[in-house]
């Protein structure tokens, strides 16, 4: 028996930050999804008491406001959300880094199961940082939690891409440094994002925080639990992130200084055939795609693969100083960051947590 059968009805979700694009994402991802609907939609009080659709302009295509364009916004409040959903549930956070920080713990206090896609609380000792075909096993964080809410937070819409691409080699041979050069489609940046004077006939170097979190997120994922804590994997690392005028997709360079020699052609069979089962309804199979052609992978013409939560990856070559070089690309807003909370969800009905 599936999994899918033994789900008599679908598990309502609240969307915090249901009107900002990665909101609006989630929206269009719980439209006919199998396991989960919206049961909220939450934002800024500035949002709230309106209509979906009268709140903010749908931006991301499909069915307009995925079939919710009537349902009533409503305030990050837990009580309230959870008086309007029948009591306390799942939520699913696209909150900003500086909400969050103060309104995803309310929620956890209450009792809710958060995926949230927000930075605030990524590296935290008590939470997970998940992506789940790496490091599904620090799951067991959660053992430690106190009451009946739980926090699980996915990567930056960078580090997947490179944590994916690293996860085969590093369990195989082992990653003694990496050294990381983005660049960063316009989507990322949110509505209306960059402005149009920064990004036209232009590379901008990423003025926030990218680089710190792309210099660390990784080595969280792909450390080791040992007794109720996470530790990092212990390579070096480090990062440049730009901003290009691209619309969608997150295209990384990787350079990668392996312990045991690696070449590429067993780079490329080891990347290629690394195939976690997960058996989830959003994930991949395969999740890591090769392209092998010299052009390739470009946000373009591949950012859309496996659904928008594939990660594809080419040009693995010989680097005469690191010893080994990559590009990966990945959806941004689908892998990197929508669809990675809504797959976090769907791993932990999997296992038994939600």
């Amino acid at each position: 028996m599936t999994l899918e059968t033994t789900l008599e009805h679908k598990i309502p979700v609240a969307i915090l930050g249901a009107t900002g694009m990665v909101g609006q994402r989630l929206v269009r991802l719980l439209d006919g999804h199998p396991w989960f609907e919206v049961g909220a939609l939450a934002a800024s009080q500035r949002s709230a008491a309106q209509a979906f659709h009268a709140s903010t302009p749908w931006r991301v295509g499909g069915t307009p406001y995925g079939g919710q364009g009537d349902r009533r916004v409503l305030p990050c409040n837990p009580d309230v959300v959870a008086r309007n959903m029948g009591g306390v549930g799942v939520a699913i956070s696209a909150l900003p880094a500086d909400v969050a920080r103060e309104v995803e713990p309310a929620f956890v206090r209450a009792g809710w199961k958060v995926l949230s896609n927000a930075s605030a609380h990524r590296m935290e000792d008590a939470w997970p940082l998940v992506l789940p075909e790496v490091n599904a096993d620090h799951l067991a964080l959660l053992d430690n939690a106190t009451g009946p809410g739980l926090l699980v937070t996915n990567p930056n819409c960078t580090s997947i891409p490179v944590t994916m691409a690293l996860a085969p080699i590093h369990r195989s041979v082992g990653v003694e440094a990496v050294t990381v050069a983005s660049y960063q489609a316009v989507s990322g940046a949110g509505y209306p994002g960059e402005s149009a004077w920064d990004m036209l006939g232009n590379v901008r170097i990423h003025p926030g925080d990218e680089e710190e979190k792309l210099a660390t997120e990784p080595k969280r994922m792909l450390g080791t639990l040992r007794e109720g804590t996470i530790v990092p994997a212990s390579f070096e690392m480090s990062a440049r992130c730009v901003r290009v005028p691209v619309v969608d997709g997150h295209l990384v360079a990787i350079h990668v200084r392996t312990r045991d020699p690696l070449s590429p052609s067993d780079a490329v069979a080891l990347m290629r055939d690394w195939r976690p089962a997960l058996g989830l309804p959003s994930s991949p199979d395969p999740v890591l795609l090769h392209r092998s052609e010299r052009d390739r992978p470009q946000p373009r013409l591949d950012a859309g693969a496996g659904g928008g939560m594939a990660v594809s990856f080419g040009r693995v070559e010989r680097c005469p100083v690191m010893g080994l070089k990559l590009f990966a690309l990945a959806h941004n807003t689908l892998r990197g960051a929508a669809g990675a909370a809504l797959l976090n969800a769907e791993l932990l009905v999997a296992r038994g947590k939600i």
